[in-house]
């Protein structure tokens, strides 16, 4: 009687299409340094420093130093790898891909010198950056006597108060089609009125357990295209803005499988699967401010804003979902095309990512007006980030009191989840004539608030490379290692303990920047 329901309505309620959660809130926001080649090889601290194409993306008032122009290139070349530990079980999976760091034209100007024989000046930039980078395989696995990917169904169900024939259709992108793929049954049958339901699967975990398996494939990125103006007064003071627009696209195909895990062929369960395919495509606007001040030649003390990024973003999302209940209902598939036409359901809707204010020191070793003279730095950034100032509204054109209600609640979780926290930056460099020689490192502190889920994250980047100058032209490069600790969630419950997988991850970035003196 059920495959009825869904037939018979052409309904799609505009709650089943919202699918953001937390964790894309902290996607679009934690990522690290990226950048020119020089940038990347000092632990991306350029708050102070000045001097690259990659303060457009950090503080605006280092192209201030420029007195010239220079037409930049950075391609690069990422590899990543995650190790997943789920129930004391460890899984590997690795993901490679090109990317652009800073490229684009930096423009300055000297407007001489002043009767106190210190120079002032102007510059400009237009620049794209590879602000982050989505690419990354994620696999785990492991016997589950804990709970049960359905029991999220179920509080859904119970959340919303549903023991109606409602059940069948209101839900298209993952509790109908649990429900009509038998993953979820009645307990009282189809026909009584008020229906009770319940897992096929949750009692297996009382009798050997479930295994379980999430695969992840991660795609796509977020590239900034940016606008950059500066100015000097006496060299003494640098300021700057930067207008940014990034563009962001992120690709997730995901697939959560769960099977009996004894070889009990009448206990009406063997294996039940859930897919999702989700594309968030989107533009976003927001702006860099920044100064630095030279007390003396040889220091540079930097700050910088960088406002919440606002987007407007589109989802578009698909799932399925296949049951296999043995002799109860055999294989069944459904997926949410059924509902929705055989198209995949769209969702417009507005994103704030998290602020972050930077503040920076750079030592100059012997710092004179003409740079080929300069023997190196030694620079160090501290950047804070607001992670729980992340937030979700309606675009006004998708909105209803539905969706309104849906995005306080996330943003309520995003609240309770994450946390603001510090990222330290340390880098240097010596120079040899035409040579230079750079070593850096970097931390990104930990989002998570770990209330009693033992969520925890952080990041730590050590770097280094080589550079070349030599008449009006210039080629960097530099290595980045990165080292990661993160969680993942297949399912969150409410009522019942769950349980995240355990990742580290390594990632190399190698990148090389090709420069011409205009």
């Amino acid at each position: 009687m059920r495959k009825i329901f869904f037939i018979l309505t052409g309904i799609v309620f505009s709650s089943a299409l919202l699918a953001q959660e937390p964790a894309d809130a902290l996607r679009y926001s934690w990522h690290s340094s990226s950048g020119s080649a020089r940038q990347q090889a000092i632990g991306g601290a350029m708050a102070s420093l000045g001097g690259d194409i990659s303060a457009t993306f950090v503080n605006p008032a280092g192209l201030a130093f420029y007195k010239t122009g220079d037409f930049v290139l950075t391609p690069g070349f990422n590899l990543s790898n995650n190790k997943s530990t789920y129930f004391n079980r460890t899984e590997k999976d690795k993901r490679n891909n090109v990317a652009f760091g800073a490229s684009g034209i930096v423009l300055g100007t000297d407007k001489g010198l002043d009767r106190q024989g210190r120079g002032s000046g102007v510059a400009v930039s237009i620049a794209i950056n590879r602000t982050a980078n989505f690419g990354s395989n994620v696999l785990y696995r492991g016997l589950n006597t804990q709970s049960s990917y359905s029991q999220k169904f179920l509080e859904e169900l119970q959340n919303d108060n549903v023991t109606t024939d409602a059940a069948a259709f209101n839900y298209p992108f993952g509790t109908s089609l649990a429900i009509n793929s038998y993953w979820i049954d009645t307990a009282n049958g189809w026909n009584a009125g008020n229906k009770t339901f319940q897992s096929l699967a949750a009692p297996l975990l009382q009798t050997g357990g479930l295994l379980q398996e999430q695969q992840v494939i991660n795609r796509g990125g977020i590239s900034e295209l940016a606008l950059a103006f500066a100015g000097s007064k006496q060299d003494k003071f640098f300021w700057g803005f930067t207008l940014g627009v990034p563009f962001l696209r992120y690709d997730k195909e995901s697939t959560f499988t769960e099977a009996d895990a004894t070889t009990n062929s009448s206990n009406r369960f063997d294996f039940a699967s859930i897919t999702e395919n989700l594309t968030t495509n989107g533009v976003g606007v927001n702006i860099k401010l920044g100064m630095i001040y030279k007390p003396v030649e040889y220091v540079r003390l930097g700050l910088a804003f960088h406002s919440p990024t606002f987007y407007s973003l589109t989802d578009t999302y698909n799932a399925s979902v296949t049951a296999d209940t043995e002799s109860f209902q055999g294989l069944q598939t459904q997926n949410s095309g059924t509902f929705t036409g055989g198209a995949d359901a769209q969702f417009n809707y507005w994103m704030f990512t998290p602020y972050r204010v930077m503040a920076s020191a750079s030592y100059v070793l012997r710092e004179v007006e003409d740079v080929r003279k300069q023997k190196g730095f030694i620079t160090a950034d501290v950047e804070y980030v607001n992670y729980k100032a992340s937030s979700y509204t309606t675009d006004p054109e998708a909105d209803s009191e539905e969706a309104r209600d849906y995005f306080k609640t996330l943003n309520t979780a995003i609240d309770n989840a994450y946390k603001g926290t510090f990222n330290f930056k340390l880098g240097g460099e010596l120079k040899f004539t035409t040579i230079m020689a750079r070593l850096g490192a970097a931390f990104y502190g930990n989002p998570y608030k770990n209330l009693g889920q033992n969520e925890k994250g952080s990041r730590f980047s050590l770097s280094g490379g080589l550079g070349y100058r030599n008449k009006g032209m210039f080629i960097d490069l530099a290595y980045v290692h990165t080292m990661g600790k993160d969680v993942h969630f297949a399912y969150r419950l409410e009522r019942t303990p769950f349980t995240g997988a355990n990742i580290r991850s390594t990632n190399g970035n190698a990148v090389v920047t090709i420069g011409f003196k205009i």
